[in-house]
């Protein structure tokens, strides 16, 4: 379906490779919320997955994240579950399930998607593009074609993808 309104570029895109189940993602959040009050829609701020091997929750976590986002409710679920990472370190799946219904979402629909393995194939695709790119850990953001590694530290992280943004922005021109 095409937009015959007036030629507004499309916004940069952030891509945040990212992980339920990592303590530096949580450290994030007031980033990607800071980000996400600044500019609004005027930035695509797109969750993508990492799950990393050490983590044994964080593919299923990942594919809960997927779930909440068709239901209509993706970054509070993964601000909510990466909110309590202790927990879903101990618990594992009945957490994820646990999350959606406190969120008011289709619990059992959840619950369903983890055993039917429905959104495998987002997440293995995103993972597969961010080792493709060189991603190694999460948090880590690619904006303009620069790739932002937060997993060592996010000092400044956020003032620079501001300033890519903004200048991709000024150029108006997509990320």
């Amino acid at each position: 379906m095409s937009d015959s309104s007036p030629a507004r570029p499309a916004a940069p895109v952030l891509d945040v490779w990212c992980e339920l189940q990592c303590p530096d993602c949580r450290s994030a959040l007031d980033d990607l919320r800071a980000l996400r009050a600044r500019y609004g829609d005027r930035l695509d701020l797109r969750l993508r997955h990492f799950p990393l091997e050490k983590h044994k929750h964080s593919f299923a976590a990942a594919q809960a994240a997927e779930e909440a986002l068709e239901q209509g409710s993706g970054w509070p679920y993964v601000e909510a579950v990466l909110a309590r990472v202790e927990e879903l370190d101990r618990r594992g799946e009945a957490f994820l399930v646990e999350v959606a219904a406190e969120l008011g979402l289709d619990a059992e629909e959840f619950d369903t998607a983890l055993i039917d393995g429905r959104h495998i194939l987002i997440v293995d695709a995103d993972q597969a593009e961010g080792k493709a790119i060189g991603v190694t850990g999460t948090p880590t953001y690619v904006i303009g074609g620069e790739r932002l590694d937060g997993g060592k530290s996010q000092e400044g992280l956020r003032e620079r993808v501001e300033e890519i943004a903004d200048r991709l922005l000024a150029a108006g021109q997509d990320g």
